[in-house]
């Protein structure tokens, strides 16, 4: 009898430390919109976003974080304060709260012009392209490559990584390359 409390309490202190690890771990996710203001002493900068609206972020300055944020897409990215005001760029963050957002690192998203499609999805080729109807009726096609990021219920994840389905609502930012509309930017909406 004593073998099996003592074998229940250890079972219950691993489960216990494996749900305070995985609460430390911060998930990192994904907006696009204009650098629109820095300031150097608070260390936060201030995005003007694609859906309208300003958001304040703070850099990161804690190394020691744990975050989730897919290995291939932090090799393609910079640190929060090599950008200038007015780069069109992707901020990868945690933390939910507006007060709370803070940068790990950004993406710029280069010169443009760039195009932006909010919609349903009519169709959707995993790692090679996804099509978009917007409020209008006109269909857009993107092709996805390996630079795409996405944004989706877990975090950013490399646009290969990006699951969608038929009648899903999606904002997709993409640019012109070789003539082909191709997506930088895909968002779950």
């Amino acid at each position: 009898m004593l073998k099996k409390v003592m074998l229940g309490c250890v079972f219950a202190g691993c489960l216990g430390s494996l749900t305070v690890a995985a609460t430390a771990q911060q998930v990192v996710h994904a907006v696009t919109g204009t650098m629109s203001s820095i300031d150097d002493l608070t260390k936060t900068f201030v995005v003007f976003q694609d859906n309208g609206t300003e958001e304040e972020f703070k850099n990161m300055t804690n190394t020691k974080t744990h975050i989730v944020f897919d290995k291939k897409i932090i090799m393609e990215t910079t640190a929060a304060d090599a950008f200038k005001k007015g780069a069109y760029i992707i901020v990868f963050y945690y933390g939910g709260d507006n007060d709370d957002r803070t940068a790990v690192s950004l993406k710029n998203l280069g010169a443009g012009p760039f195009t932006s499609t909010a919609g349903t999805v009519v169709k959707y080729e995993a790692k090679k392209q996804i099509s978009v109807e917007d409020s209008t009726g006109a269909v857009q096609t993107y092709k996805i490559t390996e630079q795409t990021v996405a944004e989706s219920y877990m975090g950013a994840v490399d646009g290969f990584k990006f699951q969608a389905q038929k009648g899903d609502h999606v904002r997709v930012v993409g640019s012109t390359e070789n003539g082909t509309a191709t997506a930088l930017f895909i968002r779950d909406i």
